[in-house]
């Protein structure tokens, strides 16, 4: 018998960036918060540019005196005022959001191999150092690493544009910073993403299933096994952080590296950063 254990997930944050209700984009959102609904979750959506969010990362984001104006470092100065409450209203919103969900969706189209740069402004803002990851927690002993984080996007460019041999390149090196520079590195456990390939080019019909597709993922979305990255414990903080000499003897004489980024000078797991247990 499968238990999906989304139905035991109690809130969920859609961080939703697309300027028009009537795209593809706008219905993958919609589907998300009508299927998560149904079975009994609470869905919050952060429609970004509806909230005209503000994507610049800036003194402002802090209420009163900052500690250094005249060499003012963002990370550092936002996270003080994090631990003395003194973020800006926006800021201290969008990490209530975050702190009480479960599952965190960014649903967007894809801009020039990543997320827009509203979506990215939220990603500077809102996941403040203290808040989101210290120096000791992150990657797998990241702060977020009891909750689940997924990209669901869509493509301009048909999936063989993003092949290994395609012009685009592998898809898997363009998701790496996306999935373990950020995602991972807050601790998420992160799920394959969901890829539209072009929708704009093909059929309704083709988009319909698209769309019916990723319903019926959604049924049991957080019944499925996370991508896999390297352990933290598996890097020498005495090595500058590099791979444990033991680790990477072990791995010698195997035909792939282990990750997109840790690849050890061999070929990289394919589909790695599209599907779990690669």
């Amino acid at each position: 018998m499968v238990v999906y254990v989304v139905s035991a997930m109690k809130k969920a944050l859609i961080v939703y960036a697309h300027q028009s209700a009537g795209s593809f984009t706008a219905a993958a959102k919609d589907a998300a918060v009508e299927v998560l609904t149904a079975q009994g979750c609470q869905v919050e959506v952060s429609d970004l540019y509806a909230m005209k969010f503000n994507p610049s990362a800036t003194a402002d984001d802090i209420t009163g005196e900052v500690k250094d104006a005249e060499h003012f470092h963002y990370g550092e100065e936002t996270m003080l005022a994090w631990k003395e409450g003194r973020l800006s209203a926006d800021l201290t919103e969008e990490q209530r959001k975050l702190s009480a969900a479960d599952v965190v969706i960014f649903q967007f189209p894809m801009y020039w191999f990543t997320v827009p740069a509203i979506m990215k402004g939220w990603i500077d803002r809102v996941l403040t150092m203290g808040f989101a990851y210290t120096s000791e927690q992150r990657y797998s002993q990241g702060i977020f690493k009891e909750k689940t984080a997924m990209l669901s996007f869509t493509t301009g460019s048909s999936e063989s544009m993003f092949s290994s041999n395609g012009i685009n390149g592998d898809i898997n090196i363009t998701l790496w910073p996306l999935q373990n520079g950020i995602l991972h590195y807050c601790g998420f456990q992160v799920l394959a993403p969901q890829i539209f390939w072009a929708p704009h080019h093909i059929s309704s019909e083709a988009r319909s299933t698209m769309l019916e597709a990723w319903r019926t993922r959604l049924q049991g979305l957080l019944g499925e096994m996370p991508l896999s990255f390297t352990p933290s414990d598996s890097f020498d903080c005495e090595r500058g952080f590099q791979l444990k000499e033991v680790i990477e003897e072990k791995h010698k004489s195997e035909d792939f590296g282990l990750t997109v980024g840790t690849h050890l000078g061999k070929r990289i797991p394919p589909n790695s950063q599209i599907k779990s247990g690669v």
